[in-house]
């Protein structure tokens, strides 16, 4: 049985641990409000500039933007979208692993090679990766300091540039989609070039008549680039509130198995005071036996 001064310690200890835990859950759920309100009003702007863009790009020509180039995969840029800080679950464990599976699938050739890059927006991708020597292009990590869309479009510029000069041949972005507090999916997709819609999309969009002014490739020529912005945009304000979901979920768990280890060191404490009383009560009997026995 422990002592009950070693129990006492672990009461204090848990305890001090379950007020952390049950503040950073609070403090995460109002961060989760504003970072929720933040992508469910970009997504329905987002969704229809990429439904509008698929409309009016699928009768072009591969070589009427260089966004639209296909090229052989040769030089891959991998984006991995994670956080700064930890304590929320397996929100960045999931998303370097979904990142490192899409790699060893689809361009193991390249990482044999040396042509696979790495663009991290968080800093447990960025020192991830450093560790294991990849090309980690630039430093993002201060992105979330004052995350808008005019600082997340100069990340996306860059590799824009990049993939425009032949830096790269296929830019890939991985990310986590936030559904709910409790429910964050990861999403894999090329963003570069700017993937055509499938045929049956196609089939869906065809009938949609627009009028173009100037005209279809000018307007296109300026929403591709503002379309990749936008995509770019909504998956950090994506794994931005999926990463206060996860965590707020982290947190109430935490909470409650503390609770249930308290219960548990205050049964033991209990138990161990009462054995303690017992073998003193015994001690005194025993005493006062051999006393009265001379």
């Amino acid at each position: 049985m422990a002592n009950l001064k070693e129990v006492r310690n672990r009461i204090t200890s848990v305890s001090s641990t379950q007020q952390i835990t049950k503040a950073m859950k609070m403090v995460s759920a109002a961060k989760l409000k504003r970072a929720t309100n933040a992508i469910v009003q970009l997504r329905p702007y987002a969704n229809k500039l990429k439904e509008l863009l698929a409309n009016l790009s699928a009768s072009l020509e591969d070589g009427s933007s260089p966004y639209l180039q296909e090229r052989e995969p040769v030089r891959v840029l991998v984006i991995v979208v994670t956080s700064n800080r930890g304590l929320a679950g397996a929100f960045n464990a999931n998303a370097i692993k979904t990142a490192n599976n899409l790699i060893a699938e689809k361009y193991t050739k390249q990482l044999q090679a040396g042509n696979v890059s790495i663009v991290a927006i968080g800093k447990k991708s960025q020192e991830y990766y450093q560790r294991r020597k990849y090309n980690v292009i630039g430093n993002n990590n201060d992105l979330y300091l004052d995350l808008n869309f005019e600082n997340t479009s100069k990340i996306t510029e860059s590799i824009m540039e990049g993939f425009v000069n032949g830096d790269y041949d296929r830019v890939e972005l991985v990310y986590n989609h936030f559904r709910n507090a409790a429910v964050q999916f990861l999403i894999a997709e090329q963003l570069l070039p700017v993937p055509k819609p499938e045929k049956q999309e196609e089939v869906k969009t065809a009938n949609v008549d627009y009028i173009l002014e100037p005209s279809q490739e000018e307007i296109v020529e300026q929403l591709i680039p503002k379309n990749i912005k936008i995509q770019v945009y909504r998956a950090v304000l994506d794994s931005n509130a999926s990463e206060h979901g996860a965590r707020m979920t982290a947190m109430d768990k935490a909470t409650e198995n503390a609770g249930e280890l308290l219960k548990a060191l205050k049964l033991s404490y209990n138990q161990a005071r009462q054995a303690a009383i017992t073998t003193e009560l015994t001690e005194i009997v025993s005493g006062a036996a051999a006393l009265s026995g001379q």
